[in-house]
């Protein structure tokens, strides 16, 4: 049972992740959205990004060059989900959307 659980979690994660890489480019919208969807990473909890950081507050400054393993950092713990990987729409649009919030 706790195998299949795991085989579920992991292709929801990556249907979510490999629609996306398909179906749009990345943008501060796509980012938007995922920063306040609560499934974000296969998570099964009812944490988003905007949880912890509501309207994006506090991520002004989080434009670093080791802002990709924030936001994992982030959907590992608090939303506890899996990773994003660096290379795909989903975390460029992430990117995108934090990166916008110094603005």
């Amino acid at each position: 049972m706790k195998k299949t659980k795991i085989v579920l979690v992991l292709a929801a994660g990556l249907i979510f992740c490999g629609y996306t890489a398909w179906a749009e480019n990345p943008s501060v919208e796509l980012g938007k959205k995922m920063f306040n969807n609560p499934g974000l990473g296969a998570s099964e909890n009812a944490t988003s990004c905007n949880s912890c950081h509501p309207a994006g507050k506090g991520m002004e400054k989080a434009a670093t060059p080791q802002l990709a393993s924030m936001i994992n950092r982030c959907i590992k713990g608090p939303l506890k989900g899996e990773g994003i990987s660096e290379k795909t729409v989903a975390m460029e649009s992430l990117k995108m959307y934090i990166k916008s919030l110094a603005k």
